[in-house]
């Protein structure tokens, strides 16, 4: 009797136990979609206006590097968007939500690719200075961004599809300042169109790891979707 009574209890303690694992585990991932969605407010505050500031400064410089960051600016602000509005959701959502966001920045990496052959036809001259000061600012403003989003670079398709693009972003604006320093250099403006090329690299590269993690997760969840039905 007494044995029994004490391994209903055992049974009880290991039952409670359980229960209040998951309770702060779902207490823990409702914490950390919370934090995680203010850090993306933030970076969205950033990048709107980055953009808006750069886009402006690169068709007054005539500089194609600076509206392909300035444009940059824009996917990720739409981007940032997209995740805040998917953040806590099923894996399914999250995955397309990704997809989303990769095919977006292929098509800028498509943009920019065609702007650079542009410029490099007509062979025009940007304004090194505003180039440099302008690409200063954006890279203080990406490594803001890419700090905040440090933490979160190894989650899901969606956590990680931003921290690419924060990630791109800072590369592009180091590229940004040693195009400008080309362009002083040389007076010329193939500097400014070689960084905008390795830019346009990046954005594809970019997306193309973004859409296949996306794809692989969204396989997974309808596998798993299809095998709960059949169960």
């Amino acid at each position: 009797m007494v044995a029994h009574a004490y391994a209903d209890q055992t049974h009880s303690v290991g039952i409670g136990n359980e229960v209040k694992s998951c309770c702060e585990h779902d207490s823990n991932r409702i914490r950390l979609d919370r934090t995680y969605r203010k850090v993306l407010w933030i970076a969205l505050a950033i990048n709107a206006g980055m953009f808006l500031f750069e886009i402006c400064a690169g068709f007054a410089a005539g500089s194609v590097s600076l509206q392909a960051d300035a444009l940059d600016f824009l996917s990720d602000a739409a981007n940032y968007t997209v995740s805040v509005f998917v953040v806590g959701r099923v894996l399914q959502y999250r995955a397309k939500a990704s997809l989303l966001k990769g095919s977006a920045m292929g098509l800028l990496g498509l943009w920019v690719f065609g702007s650079t052959v542009w410029h490099a036809v007509f062979q025009t001259l940007p304004k090194a200075e505003t180039m440099g000061i302008v690409g200063a600012l954006a890279l203080i403003s990406n490594a803001a961004v890419f700090g905040m989003l440090w933490t979160y670079r190894s989650g899901d398709s969606n956590m990680r599809s931003v921290w690419i693009c924060s990630r791109n972003d800072v590369l592009g604006n180091l590229a940004v300042l040693l195009a400008a320093l080309g362009v002083f250099g040389t007076r010329t403006g193939w500097p400014d169109v070689i960084v905008a090329a390795i830019m346009a690299g990046l954005s594809l590269q970019g997306a193309w790891q973004i859409v296949g993690h996306a794809r692989i997760e969204l396989h997974h969840s309808l596998v798993v979707s299809r095998e709960t039905r059949a169960g």
